[in-house]
């Protein structure tokens, strides 16, 4: 049996986990949240692929590639989330299966946060769950998968 390939997209900002507004995004770092992430694919027996932007274009060729050659994607496009019809196109081009995560609950947010322009092109979305909405997102794309 082949073993699943799912790449692991954080979006903007990410990497300031743990010192950016706590508050909201809690004080865990990305770091940390990676290191749960490659627990829990042990597991499962699948091989991720992690990457993080803060640059859509970049964000873009990624999801593009992936095509072929990963079996899920597993994204968290944060503020792009509201405003990036590239990466939505990108998702839905890639026809590869697709969760969407987000530490905090984007409609508890200020309004404009309210939309997510690539949750119509990802079979589901977790959110407001903190550092577990990764796991939640990554065993779902498992479940999906198998």
């Amino acid at each position: 049996m082949k073993i699943k390939k799912i790449l692991v997209i954080h979006g903007p900002n990410l990497k300031l986990l743990g010192t950016r507004e706590p508050q909201v995004y809690g004080k865990t770092t990305l770091v940390q949240i990676n290191r749960s992430l490659k627990g829990y694919a042990k597991k499962r027996k699948v091989r991720l692929v992690i990457a993080q932007s803060n640059h859509e274009g970049e964000i873009v060729d990624l999801i593009c590639k992936s095509k072929g050659v990963f079996q899920g994607l597993l994204i968290n496009p944060a503020a792009y989330t509201h405003t990036s019809v590239a990466i939505r196109d990108a998702i839905a081009a890639a026809q590869v299966p697709s969760v969407e995560v987000h530490l905090s609950n984007i409609y508890t947010r200020e309004e404009f946060r309210h939309k997510s322009l690539i949750s119509p092109v990802v079979k589901g979305t977790v959110m407001g769950f903190g550092p577990k909405s990764y796991v939640l997102g990554l065993e779902a794309l498992c479940n999906l998968l198998t």
